[in-house]
């Protein structure tokens, strides 16, 4: 059953990674979901992890720490990955451009693993 399908048996755990640069709200989104609520945050070092429950889905959620040194780490949490959400702070429109850059790497980097 799709992640819209409802079931009363435990569904497979699902990885999702979250990316986007720094201080872009990877991390708030991360606990928006996993407790309902806004929580105050310090830049992320390295990774956060949640596992999340929606309708006996469950979904691991990974927020990747989106600092300039960190991001060329980010392909070593592809494996097994099955959804990516790219945060993108709209108000920061001088980086917008290296948003679109770090979504290109990720898709080339997708594209070189299907050859």
């Amino acid at each position: 059953m799709g992640i819209r399908g409802h079931s009363d048996t435990p569904s497979a755990e699902h990885k999702v990674i979250i990316v986007g640069l720094d201080n872009a709200g990877k991390t708030t989104i991360l606990y928006q979901f996993s407790m309902n609520e806004v929580v105050h945050t310090s830049p992320t070092i390295g990774s956060n992890v949640e596992e999340i429950v929606v309708n006996n889905t469950h979904f691991l959620m990974w927020d990747i720490g989106g600092q300039e040194s960190l991001r060329s780490s980010w392909n070593t949490y592809y494996t097994n990955t099955e959804f990516v959400i790219v945060v993108v702070d709209s108000t920061d429109r001088e980086r917008i451009s290296v948003t679109r850059e770090e979504l290109y790497r990720m898709l080339a980097h997708e594209a070189s693993m299907c050859m």
